[in-house]
């Protein structure tokens, strides 16, 4: 009886010293960090600051598993790059991903995200506490892009191998609660294999509240860097304000954004944002854009009496800027290569299309009149051609034309809504935003939505995804990669960034 009655004590022992020993630990976005279930023999939770790289292990029996976790109100949206490090060499069943739970009890409610080592993807949930654990398989194997979302009392996993779109599931009715337990877990699968999940690029976001207000209400924001090659992501500043379209100067060593109507350089040394001076002209939008020399910094900037949006001209260090455009809209995206000419996007007569001007100012010439919205022109660094994206076939497009406006064909299939196409500086890669279509209609770029950033070769191809971003307006629209061709620089969005 008394080794009966050992055997019971020793794992809630365990647990009890587990908590104790790691109740002061650093856990980055996390406040706790908890073996849930008697079962486990050892865990450890690592986060590395220097990587912003979570390591969650665990062994013991497959009824526990091991969670990082926080507690969080309302909608969110769980994002996270996972995979399992230390390959056991067997389908040990061992799962990772994200968790939503009522209570950190045994047999709470809950809905995950789970990923199996033996390449099975499903959203598991228990409706009451005590029942049984039910789930949706994911028809996507071996995916390391990991999305939990909850809105109301729905949640919808989105998963995927890194450069392909999400996989949906989706569980409607699950009540957990006003305030939920949300984090990371692993588990063993398997008493003889333990089991061990690193997790990178962890987000948690704070979406739209239902019926937000376009253009008067805004999120908060996080500017970010993506390494192309890798796809790792790094967020370097936050603002509770909209910060939106950050370009990259030649030099490297800074970005320029827009945010309530000013222009702002923000150092990537020091990683501090300054007025960048414009005079009087104070109502600008995302649609800015750098001169290939990087000495001028080309505006659009609104102004009511003249119809809209007006470009103009400043040097790049800011001061009293020159009027090019003498009616609105036009939103400006493009500067020659050779400084001579602007392309932007303008709405005469009743539709919007693409023209080029004189970087002095001068006649407006028309290069694109097909129906339906051209927008987001962009030279290549040769000059001999301009991408752009354009709804004229029902679906937005990226398109090419030759620099006269002559020999306009599709680039992209019309799988999503593309947009913002943006040659990288040797000209061999196209970045470009993508909207989901069941999402956003053709004509329609707008704010806190889930989007792709996507790369493609300019030589034709299909192109991968680099990036899964809660963003829209404002996340890509200019030219914004690094000199070097490494980075793009871009935004996402939450309701508690910068808080």
């Amino acid at each position: 009886m008394k080794n009966n009655a050992w055997g019971a004590v020793l794992p809630i022992l365990f647990t009890l010293l587990f908590q104790a020993a790691h109740a002061q630990q650093n856990l980055g976005i996390f406040e706790g960090n908890r073996v849930i279930g008697t079962s486990a023999k050892t865990a450890t939770a690592t986060y590395k600051a220097a990587t912003d790289q979570y390591i969650l292990s665990t062994s013991g029996a497959p009824s526990a598993f091991h969670c990082v976790y926080k507690k969080l109100k309302g909608d969110f949206i769980l994002y996270a790059r996972a995979d399992f490090a230390g390959k056991t060499g067997i389908d040990s069943g061992q799962e990772i991903g994200w968790m939503a739970r009522k209570s950190l009890d045994d047999n709470s409610p809950l809905v995950a995200a789970a990923v199996q080592d033996g390449s099975l993807t499903s959203l598991q949930f228990r409706k009451t506490a005590g029942g049984s654990i039910e789930e949706k398989r994911v028809k996507t194997t071996h995916a390391d892009i990991i999305q939990l979302e909850r809105k109301g009392q729905t949640y919808t996993i989105r998963v995927a191998q890194f450069g392909q779109p999400f996989a949906t599931e989706q569980v409607a009715d699950i009540d957990l609660g006003a305030e939920v337990y949300v984090g990371l877990f692993v588990r063993a699968g398997n008493a003889k294999a333990p089991a061990t999940g690193s997790f990178r690029d962890v987000q948690i976001s704070v979406p739209a509240h239902e019926g937000l207000v376009q253009y008067r209400e805004y999120l908060g924001s996080n500017l970010e860097l993506l390494d192309v090659a890798t796809g790792n992501r790094e967020v370097i500043y936050t603002s509770s304000k909209s910060l939106q379209a950050p370009n990259w100067t030649r030099d490297g060593k800074t970005l320029i954004y827009n945010s309530e109507g000013l222009m702002y350089t923000f150092d990537l040394a020091s990683r501090k944002p300054a007025v960048l001076p414009t005079g009087e002209v104070r109502n600008n939008n995302n649609d800015h854009v750098l001169s290939f020399d990087g000495t001028m910094l080309g505006l659009s900037s609104g102004v009511e009496k003249l119809g809209g949006s007006i470009v103009y001209t400043v040097p790049a260090t800011g001061g009293n800027p020159t009027q090019i455009t003498p009616i609105g809209p036009s939103y400006l995206h493009s500067w020659s290569p050779d400084g001579k000419n602007l392309l932007f996007t303008g709405q005469r007569n009743g539709d919007f299309d693409i023209h080029r001007v004189p970087a002095a100012g001068g006649l407006e010439v028309n290069l694109t009149n097909s129906k339906g919205l051209d927008d987001g022109p962009e030279y290549t660094p040769d000059g001999q051609y301009v991408y752009f994206n354009s709804s004229r076939t029902g679906t937005m497009r990226i398109w090419r034309m030759k620099a006269d406006g002559s020999q306009q064909e599709p680039v992209t299939d019309g799988e999503f809504q593309d947009w913002f196409p943006h040659i990288s500086p040797d000209g061999k890669w196209i970045a470009l935003v993508s909207f989901l279509k069941e999402e956003v209609p053709a004509d329609e770029h707008p704010f806190y939505k889930h989007v792709y950033l996507r790369l493609m070769p300019i030589s034709g191809g299909k192109p991968k995804v680099i990036a899964y971003v809660y963003g829209g307006q404002g996340t890509m629209n200019t030219p914004s990669w690094s000199p070097d061709g490494k980075k793009i620089a871009f935004i996402s969005n939450s309701t508690d960034a910068g808080k």
